[in-house]
């Protein structure tokens, strides 16, 4: 029997502990031609692209999630989900093989799920990135210019109170993704700050790549303004 690049998994919802089934992709299948400078991997094929994958869609109650969310619920805070989420859903499956509509819709329900879980806004921040980067797939410029800066933003508060300390983002990693978005939004002043800020941790830093990828993109910048002035 043929292997195929997608298969069923069972999942337990965190909310509603009903199990329902997702689809997953095996990596063997997962070819990465290139990755953007806000580290979107581009997929040689995107019939075979995990991004679509990455959010699991409760079809009982709506609930929607990463295997970055965590399984603690503060108090008050189901009901909340219950209120907005569940008593809103019609139940139906994203089990299936998704397009990147499909995609999309999951993301922006996992977006909803964790505000109202009230989950890290490094978490939530990750949720609109990779919305973004779906509307870049779809050529659809507005929608990604939207949900970076919503990322943007979420990164901004995430470094301010701290909250990726014991998530796999480093400090400098999300000083790095300020200012990349901010280059991309278009707001100099803010990546300036913060590309200067990432670069001044290059005696310091167990991430050289990152220290590279600010230099690089902060030359990039200063070349745009040249040629802008001239």
């Amino acid at each position: 029997m043929e292997l195929t690049p997608h298969y069923q998994k069972e999942i337990e919802c965190l909310h509603c502990k009903k199990k329902f089934k997702t689809t997953k992709l095996r990596s063997k299948f997962v070819k990465v031609e290139k990755q953007e400078s806000d580290f979107q991997p581009v997929y040689l094929n995107n019939e075979a692209n995990p991004l679509f994958y990455n959010v699991f869609v409760c079809e009982h109650c709506g609930f929607s999630f990463t295997e970055d969310f965590t399984k603690y619920f503060a108090p008050g805070v189901k009901e909340e989900i219950q209120e907005k989420i569940s008593t809103n859903w019609t139940p139906h499956s994203f089990g299936d093989e998704r397009t990147i509509d499909q995609a999309i819709s999951a993301y922006k329900l996992a977006y909803l799920s964790g505000t109202v879980k009230k989950e890290k806004a490094v978490a939530i921040a990750g949720l609109a990135l990779r919305t973004a980067w779906l509307y870049r797939i779809n050529k659809n410029h507005e929608q990604e210019l939207r949900f970076i800066s919503i990322a943007r933003n979420l990164y901004s508060d995430s470094y301010s109170s701290e909250d990726y300390a014991g998530t796999q983002m480093s400090e400098l990693r999300i000083i790095y993704m300020i200012a990349e978005l901010s280059r991309r939004l278009g707001d100099r002043e803010q990546a300036t700050r913060f590309f200067s800020r990432a670069i001044e941790k290059q005696s310091s830093t167990v991430e050289p790549k990152l220290i590279e990828m600010a230099k690089e993109q902060w030359q990039l910048m200063r070349g745009e303004k040249e040629k802008g002035a001239q």
